[in-house]
C-alpha cells in the first residue's frame, strides 16, 4: 500500500463504524484527507478494532512520524546541566517520555481536530493510547484527580512513555490551590520517572492555553519544581521543557538564561 491508498482504507474503515459517515465520498485533496481521518480518530469511542485496522494504521502514523522528522535528545544543547529548552512540536521528540496535558477522564480529546496537545498526542499515537488510557481508568473507578499522573505506553510516537497529568483549570484569580496543584503535576510526573528507570523527559506547558493559567507564572512554578526536585534526586535525569508559543520561548529563554 500507498500511504495515500492506507489513509483511505483507514477512513473508510472508521466511516463504516459511524453511521453518519457511511457512504461520505472520500475527499479528493490529500490535505482533506488526512484531516478527515484525524476526525475520526478523535471522535472515535475506546472500543475494540481489528488487528488489520491496527496494521495499517501503525504503518501510516509511523511514515508520517518519519516524514515529519524526529528529535532526539542528542541533537539538544543543553541550557543548563541537564536542562534543555526546545521549540516544536512534542510529538516529534525521540526521548524516553513525554508530559501530555490531559482532562481529568484521561482518554484524550474528543473534539475533531483540536489543536491542544492531548489530541496531537493521541492522534500521532493511534488507536491504542486512548484504549490504554481507558483500561486505567476503568481499573482507578472515578476521574483522574487534579495534580497526578498516569503512565502510557507511546505506540506510534518516537518516545517511549507518555505521562498523562491534569492540571488546574484556571477560573479568574490564580490561588495558592492552583500554584500548588500545578507544582503537584510536575511532581508527579518526575516521580514516575523514578519508579519507571525514565532517564529524559519533555514537558509541555502544563495548565496554559485551555486551562488558562498565565503562562509567565506556569513557567516559573514548573522550573522551580523541576530544579527543587533535582537538587534532592541522586539519579541524574535529562529534562526539555518542550514549548510551542513564542510567549513561552521567551519566558523559559529568561528564567533559565538560555540566550
Amino acid at each position: 500500500m500507498t500511504q495515500e491508498e492506507r489513509l483511505d482504507w483507514l477512513i473508510s474503515y472508521l466511516a463504516r463504524e459511524r453511521g453518519p459517515y457511511q457512504g461520505v465520498p472520500l475527499p479528493k485533496q490529500l490535505a482533506e484527507k488526512r484531516q478527515l481521518f484525524r476526525a475520526l480518530q478523535n471522535i472515535r469511542p475506546p472500543a475494540p478494532v481489528s488487528t488489520e485496522f491496527l496494521q495499517i494504521q501503525d504503518a501510516y502514523l509511523q511514515a508520517e512520524r518519519v516524514a515529519k522528522g524526529i528529535t532526539r535528545l542528542e541533537d539538544l544543547t543543553p541550557v543548563r546541566p541537564g536542562i534543555y529548552l526546545w521549540q516544536g512540536d512534542i510529538t516529534t521528540l525521540a526521548v524516553d517520555a513525554i508530559v501530555n496535558a490531559a482532562n481529568s477522564q484521561l482518554l484524550g480529546c474528543f473534539v475533531p481536530c483540536h489543536k491542544c496537545i492531548d489530541n496531537a498526542i493521541h492522534s500521532a499515537a493511534g488507536m491504542q493510547l486512548r484504549a490504554e488510557c481507558s483500561q486505567l481508568m476503568g481499573a482507578q473507578g472515578h476521574e483522574e484527580p487534579t495534580g497526578s499522573a498516569k503512565l502510557t505506553k507511546a505506540y506510534n510516537l518516537p518516545c517511549r512513555y507518555v505521562l498523562h497529568t491534569v492540571g488546574p483549570i484556571i477560573h479568574g484569580t490564580v490561588t495558592r490551590s492552583d500554584c500548588d496543584q500545578l507544582a503537584s503535576c510536575y511532581r508527579a510526573c518526575l516521580d514516575l520517572t523514578m519508579q519507571n528507570g525514565i532517564k529524559s523527559i519533555a514537558f509541555c506547558c502544563i495548565s496554559t492555553g485551555e486551562f488558562h493559567f498565565p503562562n509567565r507564572r506556569a513557567a516559573e512554578i514548573a522550573v522551580s519544581t523541576v530544579e527543587e526536585y533535582n537538587s534532592r534526586s541522586h539519579r541524574p535525569l535529562e529534562v526539555i521543557f518542550n514549548v510551542f508559543q513564542d510567549v513561552d520561548l521567551h519566558i523559559y529563554r529568561e528564567l533559565l538564561g538560555a540566550n
